[in-house]
Protein backbone atom coordinates (compact mmCIF):
# COMPACT_ATOMS: atom_id res chain seq x y z
CA UNK A 1 0.00 0.00 0.00
CA UNK A 2 1.36 3.39 -0.93
CA UNK A 3 0.86 6.64 0.95
CA UNK A 4 -1.24 9.28 -0.84
CA UNK A 5 0.69 12.10 -2.42
CA UNK A 6 0.38 15.69 -1.20
CA UNK A 7 -1.68 16.47 -4.30
CA UNK A 8 -4.07 13.57 -3.59
CA UNK A 9 -4.43 14.66 0.06
CA UNK A 10 -5.13 18.22 -1.02
CA UNK A 11 -7.78 17.03 -3.47
CA UNK A 12 -9.37 14.82 -0.77
CA UNK A 13 -9.41 17.78 1.64
CA UNK A 14 -11.07 20.04 -0.96
CA UNK A 15 -13.71 17.45 -1.85
CA UNK A 16 -14.42 16.69 1.82
CA UNK A 17 -14.71 20.38 2.69
CA UNK A 18 -16.99 21.11 -0.27
CA UNK A 19 -19.30 18.13 0.19
CA UNK A 20 -19.62 18.43 3.96
CA UNK A 21 -20.19 22.17 3.55
CA UNK A 22 -23.08 21.55 1.17
CA UNK A 23 -24.51 18.88 3.48
CA UNK A 24 -24.53 21.06 6.62
CA UNK A 25 -25.41 24.39 4.97
CA UNK A 26 -29.21 24.35 5.48
CA UNK A 27 -29.01 23.27 9.10
CA UNK A 28 -26.23 25.79 9.76
CA UNK A 29 -28.49 28.61 8.58
CA UNK A 30 -31.37 27.23 10.70
CA UNK A 31 -29.11 27.06 13.79
CA UNK A 32 -27.89 30.60 13.11
CA UNK A 33 -31.47 31.92 12.97
CA UNK A 34 -32.49 30.17 16.15
CA UNK A 35 -29.22 31.07 17.87
CA UNK A 36 -29.86 34.78 17.34
CA UNK A 37 -33.49 34.34 18.43
CA UNK A 38 -32.58 32.39 21.57
CA UNK A 39 -29.84 34.87 22.49
CA UNK A 40 -32.47 37.59 22.86
CA UNK A 41 -35.27 35.91 24.83
CA UNK A 42 -35.24 38.89 27.18
CA UNK A 43 -36.43 41.09 24.29
CA UNK A 44 -39.03 38.82 22.67
CA UNK A 45 -40.51 35.36 22.78
CA UNK A 46 -38.81 33.45 19.94
CA UNK A 47 -41.27 30.55 20.11
CA UNK A 48 -44.70 32.13 20.46
CA UNK A 49 -46.66 35.19 19.41
CA UNK A 50 -48.97 36.37 22.20
CA UNK A 51 -52.09 38.26 21.12
CA UNK A 52 -53.78 40.23 23.91
CA UNK A 53 -56.99 42.20 23.96
CA UNK A 54 -59.28 43.68 26.55
CA UNK A 55 -63.03 43.01 26.41
CA UNK A 56 -66.01 44.24 28.42
CA UNK A 57 -68.29 41.84 30.26
CA UNK A 58 -71.49 42.32 32.26
CA UNK A 59 -70.79 43.19 35.89
CA UNK A 60 -72.01 41.17 38.85
CA UNK A 61 -71.12 40.87 42.52
CA UNK A 62 -69.60 37.39 42.52
CA UNK A 63 -69.16 34.11 40.67
CA UNK A 64 -71.89 32.55 42.84
CA UNK A 65 -74.75 31.23 40.71
CA UNK A 66 -72.90 31.70 37.41
CA UNK A 67 -74.75 29.60 34.82
CA UNK A 68 -73.46 27.48 31.99
CA UNK A 69 -75.15 29.86 29.55
CA UNK A 70 -73.23 32.81 31.04
CA UNK A 71 -69.95 30.88 30.73
CA UNK A 72 -70.78 30.04 27.11
CA UNK A 73 -71.49 33.74 26.58
CA UNK A 74 -67.89 34.49 27.63
CA UNK A 75 -66.70 31.88 25.13
CA UNK A 76 -68.71 33.53 22.33
CA UNK A 77 -67.51 36.99 23.35
CA UNK A 78 -63.92 36.06 22.46
CA UNK A 79 -64.77 33.75 19.55
CA UNK A 80 -63.90 30.48 21.27
CA UNK A 81 -65.94 27.33 20.71
CA UNK A 82 -65.82 25.99 24.28
CA UNK A 83 -63.64 26.43 27.32
CA UNK A 84 -61.73 23.44 28.64
CA UNK A 85 -61.52 24.50 32.28
CA UNK A 86 -62.80 27.20 34.62
CA UNK A 87 -60.86 28.52 37.62
CA UNK A 88 -62.16 30.91 40.28
CA UNK A 89 -59.17 32.83 41.73
CA UNK A 90 -61.42 35.11 43.85
CA UNK A 91 -65.13 35.62 44.54
CA UNK A 92 -65.50 38.10 41.68
CA UNK A 93 -62.98 36.69 39.18
CA UNK A 94 -62.88 33.70 36.92
CA UNK A 95 -60.40 32.39 34.42
CA UNK A 96 -61.45 30.34 31.40
CA UNK A 97 -58.89 28.13 29.69
CA UNK A 98 -59.08 27.25 26.00
CA UNK A 99 -56.87 25.20 23.69
CA UNK A 100 -54.28 27.96 23.13
CA UNK A 101 -55.88 30.86 25.01
CA UNK A 102 -57.16 32.19 28.34
CA UNK A 103 -59.80 34.69 29.38
CA UNK A 104 -59.40 36.34 32.80
CA UNK A 105 -62.67 37.96 33.83
CA UNK A 106 -63.16 40.49 36.63
CA UNK A 107 -66.91 40.56 37.21
CA UNK A 108 -66.74 43.48 39.66
CA UNK A 109 -65.41 46.01 37.14
CA UNK A 110 -66.69 44.34 33.93
CA UNK A 111 -63.23 44.00 32.40
CA UNK A 112 -61.70 40.88 30.93
CA UNK A 113 -58.30 40.14 29.46
CA UNK A 114 -58.08 37.65 26.59
CA UNK A 115 -54.73 36.11 25.55
CA UNK A 116 -54.14 33.74 22.64
CA UNK A 117 -50.77 32.22 21.81
CA UNK A 118 -49.62 30.83 18.48
CA UNK A 119 -46.36 29.32 17.36
CA UNK A 120 -44.01 31.80 15.73
CA UNK A 121 -43.56 30.62 12.11
CA UNK A 122 -40.14 29.13 11.31
CA UNK A 123 -38.54 30.16 14.61
CA UNK A 124 -40.55 27.71 16.74
CA UNK A 125 -39.45 24.78 14.57
CA UNK A 126 -35.76 25.66 14.39
CA UNK A 127 -35.68 26.45 18.10
CA UNK A 128 -37.02 22.96 18.86
CA UNK A 129 -34.02 21.58 16.96
CA UNK A 130 -31.50 24.01 18.43
CA UNK A 131 -32.56 23.35 22.04
CA UNK A 132 -32.74 19.60 21.41
CA UNK A 133 -36.33 19.63 22.74
CA UNK A 134 -37.04 16.61 20.54
CA UNK A 135 -34.82 14.04 22.30
CA UNK A 136 -34.13 11.73 19.31
CA UNK A 137 -32.72 14.78 17.53
CA UNK A 138 -29.85 14.93 20.05
CA UNK A 139 -27.89 12.23 18.20
CA UNK A 140 -28.14 14.01 14.87
CA UNK A 141 -27.18 17.27 16.58
CA UNK A 142 -24.01 15.56 17.86
CA UNK A 143 -23.20 14.30 14.35
CA UNK A 144 -23.90 17.79 13.00
CA UNK A 145 -21.43 19.29 15.50
CA UNK A 146 -18.73 16.83 14.40
CA UNK A 147 -19.43 17.61 10.74
CA UNK A 148 -19.19 21.36 11.42
CA UNK A 149 -15.84 20.80 13.12
CA UNK A 150 -14.69 18.81 10.08
CA UNK A 151 -15.77 21.64 7.77
CA UNK A 152 -13.84 24.08 9.95
CA UNK A 153 -10.66 21.98 10.02
CA UNK A 154 -10.70 21.12 6.32
CA UNK A 155 -11.36 24.79 5.56
CA UNK A 156 -8.02 25.68 7.15
CA UNK A 157 -6.23 23.85 4.35
CA UNK A 158 -8.23 24.95 1.32
CA UNK A 159 -6.03 27.89 0.37
CA UNK A 160 -2.25 27.92 0.19
CA UNK A 161 0.42 30.58 0.23
CA UNK A 162 -0.02 34.12 1.48
CA UNK A 163 -3.83 33.80 1.70
CA UNK A 164 -3.75 30.36 3.33
CA UNK A 165 -2.97 29.14 6.83
CA UNK A 166 0.74 29.91 6.36
CA UNK A 167 -0.05 33.56 5.49
CA UNK A 168 -2.89 35.79 6.62
CA UNK A 169 -5.04 32.73 7.39
CA UNK A 170 -3.25 32.16 10.69
CA UNK A 171 -3.94 35.77 11.75
CA UNK A 172 -7.60 35.52 10.83
CA UNK A 173 -7.85 32.22 12.71
CA UNK A 174 -6.26 33.79 15.80
CA UNK A 175 -8.55 36.84 15.50
CA UNK A 176 -11.57 34.52 15.33
CA UNK A 177 -10.38 32.68 18.43
CA UNK A 178 -10.01 35.97 20.31
CA UNK A 179 -13.65 36.77 21.19
CA UNK A 180 -14.43 33.38 22.75
CA UNK A 181 -11.15 33.40 24.69
CA UNK A 182 -11.81 36.92 26.00
CA UNK A 183 -15.39 35.98 26.93
CA UNK A 184 -14.18 32.91 28.83
CA UNK A 185 -11.55 34.95 30.65
CA UNK A 186 -14.08 37.61 31.62
CA UNK A 187 -16.63 35.00 32.69
CA UNK A 188 -13.96 33.01 34.56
Amino acid sequence: MRWPTARELRRLNLVTHRDLGYFVSALTVAYCLSGVALNHVDLWNPDFVIHKREVSVPTRASVDGLTRAELEGFDALVGEARHRLVDYPTRNQLKLYYEQATLHVNLADGKASYERISRRPLFYSVNVLHRNSFKPWRWFADVFAVLLAAVGVTGLFVLRGKTGLGGRGKWLMLAGAGPPVVALLLHG
